[in-house]
């Protein structure tokens, strides 16, 4: 018994030299450890326990209309997150004849980019591609560099994207709520790529867990035989998938419903036209979310477990586009209501790391609580809480309540998440320019 004591002793020691003499040895246990950990907290805890529990519905009753018209009008100044873009060309006329869309359709003039080896790359991949079919020469590290100061930053906003469109390159972008697959295939058969984000159930590669993530594909095609869209996806990626990868027009109907079926389309300023022709009613922005509030009003009384909560989600984001604040706390604590009745397997727990939406109602609602109660399940459900939109809401609510510290110590986790922020560095320059 004193040998094998004695041996164990030994092998102990000699690790730790190794340790020492070795930096990469060091580093790969450290990983490994490191991975061990985050597996044991998401075995005990896993993420999807996590759950929000609006606090302050009364509150809903004491805004007057005075003071919802004077939020809505200082919200252009406090948001984050830009609204969608507007085109002042005016609505097209509709021709009397529409002509009949092909049958099949393929746009594969695009370079291919992947997102692995790299932390949550499929906003930098796909928006690179997307940029490709116009001839623009750069890569997903490129993008990335913009789009990721921090390189495990774990989501990149459509927003995000469309600063990049604007002030990187020579071309424009439009975003829209509400797509439809008619329309997806008339902006294909009229020569423009689609940028849309949809929800699908990815396995998890430390624990194995089958669960709901955010994800960008840039639609390329159509096939009406096979009732399927062709998508250059940078996870399913070749040789083990087909380049261009297919959905069927069902799936993807479910898949983009877990984000208010939105789509981005990028085009040089000679196609400016044909673009506004080809998005129809779309080319309003205000049309575009009607047709999206409708969408999700109608869905949100048809469907049922996380289909239903995703279209009531999608409600209140609608209702806060058109800075409708106090429908939609309301629509988001029946959201939050009904996400506590899934099962767990089915939560959607990364969806606050994709929309703030539900942020901009409380706080503009005064429910700061809720505001603050909110970000900390979603900063908290995670091992490593790299979301800087959570860190800069919670801090404006702690501003809100008096604890200046406390908010200054947010905005600048937000900053070290995402340097450069803006968001959080304009509340920290107007805390130290009014001390």
């Amino acid at each position: 018994m004193k040998k094998i004591f004695i041996f164990l002793i030994g092998i102990f020691l000699l690790a730790c030299l190794a340790l020492i003499i070795s930096p990469g040895l060091r580093t790969s246990v450290s990983y490994k450890l490191d991975q061990l950990r985050i597996y044991v907290r998401y075995t005990l805890f896993p993420p999807q326990s996590y759950v929000f529990v609006p606090q302050q519905e009364a509150q809903l009753t004491v805004l007057s209309a005075s003071a919802t018209a004077t939020l809505a009008a200082s919200t252009a100044t406090a948001s984050p997150t830009p609204q969608p873009s507007q085109t002042p060309t005016p609505t097209p006329e509709p021709t009397i004849t529409p002509t009949p869309l092909p049958k099949k359709v393929l746009l594969d003039d695009i370079r291919y980019m992947h997102q692995h080896g790299l932390w949550n790359y499929c906003g930098p991949a796909n928006l690179a591609m997307a940029l490709s079919f116009w001839g623009w020469k750069g890569d997903r590290f490129t993008t990335g560099d913009y789009l990721k100061p921090f390189r495990e930053d774990k989501s990149v906003r459509a927003y995000e994207m469309i600063d990049y469109v604007v002030n990187q390159t020579d071309l424009n972008v439009i975003l829209r709520y509400g797509g439809t697959p008619e329309l997806l295939k008339n902006l294909l058969a009229n020569g423009f790529t689609i940028l849309i984000e949809k929800g699908i159930f990815l396995e998890e590669s430390l624990t194995r867990r089958i669960s709901w993530a955010g994800h960008y594909n840039v639609v390329v095609g159509y096939d009406d035989e096979a009732r399927q869209f062709l998508t250059r996806d940078s996870y399913f990626s070749p040789p083990d998938y087909p380049l261009d990868y297919p959905i069927s027009y069902d799936e993807i109907l479910t898949q983009w419903r877990g984000f208010n079926y939105v789509f981005l389309v990028i085009y040089p300023d000679e196609r400016a036209e044909q673009l506004y022709q080809a998005l129809e009613s779309y080319l309003d922005n205000n049309t575009a979310i009607q047709i999206a509030t409708d969408t999700s009003q109608r869905e949100a009384d048809a469907l049922q477990g996380l289909d239903q909560f995703l279209a009531i989600f999608n409600l209140g984001v609608n209702q806060t586009l058109v800075f409708d604040y106090l429908s939609a706390a309301a629509t988001f604590d029946r959201a939050f209501a009904l996400y506590a009745e899934l099962p767990e397997a089915q939560r959607p727990h990364r969806v606050m790391w994709y929309n703030s939406a539900p942020y901009f109602a409380y706080y503009y609602t005064a429910r700061y609580q809720d505001v603050i109660d909110l970000a900390t399940t979603t900063l908290e459900s995670t091992d490593k809480p790299y979301l800087e939109e959570s860190w800069y809401w919670r801090g404006m609510a702690l501003l809100a309540l008096g604890d200046k510290y406390g908010a200054i110590s947010d905005f600048n986790t937000a900053l070290q998440y995402h340097p450069g922020f803006a968001p959080a560095k304009e509340a920290l320059d107007q805390l130290s320019s009014n001390p």
